[in-house]
């Protein structure tokens, strides 16, 4: 399982912070960082997702309200938003 960011989108409410503990709140830019991630394209990082945390990905992907977050299943099908 595969996690993508969208830095650009993220308004920094850190919903995503409280639910995976892969989110870390960065207040100097007012958005949440993806810890362990590469940028993949311009503002959006992206990161395998651990067995033991995919249940907290996925959480932290539906609590974004405006949908910064998607999950991707093995084979690249989008599983969130």
């Amino acid at each position: 399982m595969k996690v993508e960011f969208d830095e650009e989108v993220c308004i920094g409410m850190y919903q995503c912070v409280a639910e995976w503990d892969a989110f870390e709140k960065d207040t100097s830019k007012g958005k949440a960082v993806l810890e362990g991630s590469e940028e993949v394209e311009d503002g959006v990082f992206a990161r395998e997702v651990p067995e033991s945390a995919e249940l907290d990905a996925k959480f932290a992907a539906r609590t974004c309200p405006v949908d910064a977050i998607r999950i991707y299943d093995d084979d690249g099908e989008q599983l969130i938003p």
